[in-house]
């Protein structure tokens, strides 16, 4: 029997019951259980025994490397064949285990030795994937490589880009400061204060002051020219390399492979939902617009700081119902239960609880929104044993009160089950090999916003820079829209194979069949095939997305 480690990482939300009517699922969640560590030797995080220390990711990485170094070595003096392939899959394993590992430890641990030794790991090794990249067919030693001036000067562009990602992603979260007594004195107190200056971190969009949310919205959004010049120069630099490689635009190997395919499809994709939904957003606006009366603003207008602010209102008015009344139903505990009695009826898939050793968890007091990581993947390995797939959820859930346990918003219980649908992908993947490029690990991803390498120039930004605060140009890019183009097919899956009998077993095992058992060895259109038993047209996407918006805009579930 093939089993899974599923990690789900959940701050302070354990408590006690005098009596235990928890199943084991329910209770891992809902109850405290004490450790007894003392006498336990320290196995290292997730069991890797290098890890039981910062140092510990010099000599996983180097140990990484040289396997690496051996494995390029046997590829390109093997014949093709499937000694070929199984070496390629042993490579992409040997150095995506650990940086799959030191990318989640990067953002996850509380000690900061452990951060950056992982930081460090997740730079060096991205470099060598980098290299392994550029040489196509690693028919030619690494010697070769570097001495080719076109794959020399792609690792070049690379090296220079990480340090681009790095310095954009820690300034797009700076906030922004300015003298305090530049702001009314009675919205002052709504901000950090640091002396003279006041701090402002974000948009305050939840505020139901209209002067906060102007304040924070044009401060917090004001241009950093320092930023702004970064972002050119990381644009232009992906444009460069990807032009280097033989695309079009950075925008055109992002979208290689994926459902899409090209950005004039997206754009197609785009402009066809922009045309479908124009009805709904003049009444959206409309909506918006009566709500902002009701507030007795000063100003009719609905300005860009109001967007969030009603749209919330509009939803609480609409659907005002007292937490009080479903919040019992969505313990943690309780929707673990759930989850796992979903995927035993659907899959065939129970879960388990299993004791930690020492050394093998990082903290449990770390907060992190959502985030899905793969910590190892799942394969075959060359002895005929198969690799279980290791997977941690992280969650920022409120802590219990009393002897109440964590209760979750509709939102959370959304984002944790959205979050689980990762995880079952990773863990019910069982394509072999695991991966057939080593680009799959680390692409340089754009926003179809930011297709061409300029687009955000100062003279284009005037008073507000949004695009700074954008971290996602470097984490999803030219794949944003893909969030859209998921939730169509999801809604066409819904509706085709699981509207009638939500908990059908036949409809469950066609869909681990055809969309889950691949991971990302299939195309992502002919797994959507396989599953709808039709090729869906881009208006069929479309279609599919305006209904599932409407619905969702008319039941609050």
């Amino acid at each position: 029997m093939r089993c899974s480690r599923l990690v789900l990482q959940r701050w302070n939300a354990l408590y006690r019951r005098s009596v235990n009517t928890w199943s084991a699922v329910g209770a891992a969640f809902n109850v405290q259980h004490q450790r007894s560590e003392h006498l336990q030797k320290n196995v290292g995080l997730f069991r890797v025994s290098e890890l039981s220390g910062p140092a510990g990711f010099q000599m996983a990485q180097h140990q990484a490397l040289r396997e690496a170094e051996f494995l390029v070595h046997k590829a390109c003096t093997h014949p093709p064949g499937a000694v070929t392939v199984e070496t390629f899959d042993q490579l992409s394993d040997s150095l995506c285990r650990v940086a799959d590992l030191a990318d989640f430890i990067k953002v996850a641990h509380p000690d900061a030795a452990f951060r950056e030794a992982a930081e460090r790991t997740c730079v060096d090794i991205g470099t060598v994937v980098e290299k392994l990249n550029t040489n196509v067919d690693l028919c030619q030693s690494l010697k070769n490589l570097l001495e080719n001036e076109a794959r020399s000067k792609a690792v070049a562009l690379n090296v220079k880009l990480l340090d681009l990602y790095h310095e954009f992603l820690s300034g797009s979260q700076l906030p922004n400061a300015i003298d305090k007594r530049l702001l009314p004195e009675h919205i002052r107190h709504c901000f950090s204060i640091d002396g003279n200056r006041v701090q402002i971190g974000g948009l305050h969009a939840d505020s139901p002051n209209e002067l906060v949310r102007e304040a924070a919205y044009k401060i917090f959004l004001y241009p950093n020219a320092s930023l702004l010049l970064c972002l050119d120069e990381l644009l232009a630099c992906r444009h460069e390399l990807a032009t280097l490689v033989g695309y079009e635009s950075f925008a055109h190997r992002a979208l290689k492979g994926t459902m899409a395919k090209t950005p004039e499809t997206v754009m197609k994709f785009l402009k066809l939902l922009t045309e479908k939904l124009s009805d709904r957003t003049s009444r959206d606006f409309k909506m918006m617009k009566e709500m902002k009366k009701q507030t007795h603003s000063t100003n009719p207008e609905v300005m860009p700081w109001d967007h969030a602010y009603l749209s919330s209102a509009i939803r609480t008015e609409k659907f005002n119902i007292d937490p009080s009344i479903y919040s019992p139903y969505f313990s943690l505990g309780a929707c673990m239960e759930g989850l796992n009695r979903l995927f035993t009826q659907l899959l065939g898939v129970s879960f388990q609880t299993e004791q930690a050793k020492m050394g093998e968890l990082w903290s449990e007091d770390v907060r992190k929104l959502d985030c899905h990581f793969t910590i190892r993947g799942g394969r075959l390995r060359e002895d005929g044993i198969y690799q279980v797939p290791v997977v941690v959820l992280m969650l920022s859930l409120p802590p219990p009160n009393g002897k109440t346990p964590c209760l979750l918003t509709p939102s959370m219980v959304e984002n944790l089950f959205h979050e689980m649908g990762h995880a079952m992908h990773s863990i019910l993947s069982s394509c072999e090999p695991v991966c057939t490029t080593l680009s799959d690990w680390r692409e340089s991803l754009v926003s179809r916003l930011c297709e061409s390498k300029r687009v955000c120039s100062a003279a284009d930004t005037q008073l507000q820079a949004w695009q700074l605060r954008f971290s996602h140009l470097v984490g999803y890019g030219a794949k944003y829209y893909s969030y859209l183009m998921s939730r169509a097919v999801a809604s066409m899956v819904w509706r085709q194979c699981f509207l009638e009998d939500p908990f059908s077993r036949v409809m469950g095992e066609r869909y681990r069949r055809e969309m889950l058992a691949h991971g990302g060895s299939k195309e992502p259109m002919l797994m959507v095939q396989g599953m709808l038993q039709k090729t869906p047209s881009i208006e069929d996407f479309v279609d599919a997305l305006v209904l599932d918006l409407d619905a969702n805009f008319k039941c609050p579930v």
